[in-house]
């Protein structure tokens, strides 16, 4: 049956752009041409991509107004997919090594808070079988559009949902999209590595003129092995990921150092947790500000988590600085006025009119003159009070 619940919101965004700048025909500088965007669910997260589209401005290039997406969206999803690529190589390994049904699939699923319909994981099961029987398929058209576009740059890259199923590894031209071959092995050696290589090297009738990978060292190996004299480059973001590792590493300690300074939020809360006053929504919205400071993690390596806690921080301490500069907080006058009334009005007796003594008593009859001064002198103490408490 299909799904009937609505599709989860995105937890994170991913921004995606061609790592090349210039066309592979003519070598010209490409142009943007619009962002689009794609959401792909993992086993992990429900990831929003924000997808780059460059093109070749050039009229007389073979390639003119074709779009250039980027190289690494293949590796999230098939295209048009929904899901990603880590969530078919699951169902493949629970359907084919564990020999389970759909529905125990669906259930398998839904236990990793995956949200899918039991038909869409039928659906999903028959691209992996795709995929794996790509080797198999008509072979023509692909074999056509490499001859059109005279070179491959060949991407390496393996997927295994846990550590104790198959690996699955996929070949693709990341110039065209297109996979030229997938298989699950179930490990990653060197030799099972070479042998993908080979079968994919005698089946292209263009050459290979780059391999892109993450640089692991049984994929150099069987690179170095197979294609001795075609340069292998490191994706750049794992390239990227792998150059950051001392900074970051920095700035997870700075973080941890900062957060011992924001101790005691809790105790705070707890103070006016019974409180509804303005003053009090003004507290918590600080601890709220604080807390959400201390959550974010950034995206590393391009947003350190430690680097932005310390301006989001330095952002609230300004606040706080800024509050105390104008004198603290003020409180309405539908809040004082009950402190008003109570020490600001003047004493009874006051005014021209005297206040007859008691019978029997031997006072003398009082009489408070309403002077300026003498007012504002009994008045002070009161003011004062109403204006500390506020």
């Amino acid at each position: 049956m299909a799904r009937r619940t609505k599709r989860p919101p995105s937890t994170r965004t991913v921004s995606l752009a061609p790592q090349r700048q210039h066309c592979s025909a003519c070598e010209r500088r490409l142009w943007h041409l619009y962002q689009t965007q794609r959401t792909v669910t993992t086993l992990d997260d429900v990831t929003r991509l924000s997808i780059s589209v460059f093109r070749c401005p050039n009229s007389a290039c073979s390639r003119y107004h074709q779009p250039v997406r980027p190289e690494e969206e293949g590796a999230w999803a098939l295209p048009h997919g929904e899901f990603g690529l880590d969530v078919i190589a699951h169902i493949g390994a629970l359907r084919y090594r564990q020999h389970r049904s759909v529905p125990e699939i669906h259930q398998a699923l839904q236990d990793l808070h995956v949200s899918i319909a039991p038909r869409t994981v039928t659906y999903l099961l028959e691209r992996y079988e795709e995929l794996l029987a790509l080797r198999l398929a008509e072979t023509t058209r692909l074999k056509d559009s490499l001859k059109k576009q005279g070179h491959v740059i060949l991407a390496l890259d393996g997927l295994q949902p846990f550590k104790t199923q198959d690996i699955l590894w996929v070949l693709r031209d990341t110039l065209s999209g297109e996979v030229l071959l997938a298989r699950s092995l179930d490990s990653a050696r060197q030799e099972d590595l070479a042998d993908l290589l080979r079968e994919v090297k005698r089946a292209l009738p263009v050459p290979i003129v780059a391999v892109v990978s993450d640089a692991q060292r049984p994929i150099r190996l069987a690179v170095q092995k197979v294609l001795p004299d075609v340069p292998h480059q490191l994706c750049q973001f794992h390239y990227l990921k792998e150059a950051a590792k001392p900074i970051i590493e920095a700035d997870r300690h700075a973080k941890t150092e900062l957060k011992k300074y924001t101790r005691g939020v809790r105790e705070i809360e707890r103070s006016i947790s019974t409180r509804e006053d303005q003053e009090a929504t003004t507290i918590r919205g600080y601890c709220l500000a604080v807390r959400s400071a201390l959550a974010d993690d950034g995206k590393p390596p391009l947003q350190l988590g430690g680097l932005l806690m310390h301006e989001r921080l330095s952002a609230i301490q300004a606040s706080l600085d800024r509050v105390g500069q104008k004198g603290g907080f003020r409180a309405s006058w539908c809040d004082c006025e009950r402190w008003w009334q109570r020490g600001c009005s003047p004493p009874s007796g006051c005014g021209h009119r005297s206040k007859p003594p008691r019978a029997g008593s031997s006072e003398l009859a009082r009489c408070l003159p309403t002077r300026k001064e003498q007012t504002r002198r009994r008045w002070r103490g009161p003011t004062e009070r109403c204006l500390r408490r506020s």
